[in-house]
């Protein structure tokens, strides 16, 4: 929706980003912008997304992942505004390698506390919501990362929806534990089920 979230991918020393404020129907090749796990990114005439910390934060930790997509889906993000967790309603929230899916506390846009609580969230986690923000989804891949992260909107969704019939009942956790193993050999998430924090 117009230039809300962003994307990167590790790319020779750094990453890749989105840049800020500029709409996605209207990006052209040359607006996408380099930045180095090292340093703050320098000034220049196209500026990163304003989420650049977190891109960089993560893909610093995070030697598995080599994607991240952020989106402000609308599920997702109505259920992060209420501070949320996706819970094991679904056997699919083992997808973004867990029992649930965490939402990381709120701090301001951009910001280094954003990026300090998205990394406790995605602790031993693919995916996380953020507080009154949106979503994280990481991935070896872009389409994996973006896979996820239209998986958990969809998680979210559904959660939303059972909720009109009550408290929606969840999976246990040994149940859980069993889907996260059978998913070793599933698909877009083979090999991907056990986040390797680095």
């Amino acid at each position: 929706q117009g230039s809300s979230g962003n994307v990167s991918c590790r790319w020779k020393e750094g990453l890749l980003i989105t840049p800020s404020g500029i709409p996605y129907d209207a990006l052209s090749v040359s607006d996408i912008v380099y930045i180095t796990i090292e340093n703050d990114p320098n000034p220049g005439p196209v500026k990163p997304s304003s989420e650049w910390r977190f891109h960089r934060d993560i893909m610093s930790k995070r030697k598995d992942t080599n994607a991240i997509v952020h989106t402000h889906s609308h599920f997702a993000t109505a259920m992060a505004i209420h501070s949320k967790e996706i819970p094991a309603h679904h056997y699919m929230v083992a997808a973004a390698g867990g029992k649930n899916i965490k939402c990381a506390k709120y701090a301001t846009f951009g910001s280094q506390a954003l990026s300090d609580n998205a990394l406790e969230a995605l602790k031993n986690r693919n995916a996380c919501l953020l507080a009154h923000h949106g979503v994280i989804a990481l991935g070896q891949t872009l389409s994996e990362a973006l896979w996820l992260a239209n998986e958990v909107e969809t998680l979210a969704k559904l959660y939303s929806i059972a909720r009109q019939y009550g408290k929606p009942p969840t999976l246990s956790n040994q149940e859980m534990a069993k889907v996260l193993k059978a998913f070793k050999n599933y698909g877009p998430l083979k090999g991907r089920t056990k986040p390797n924090d680095q």
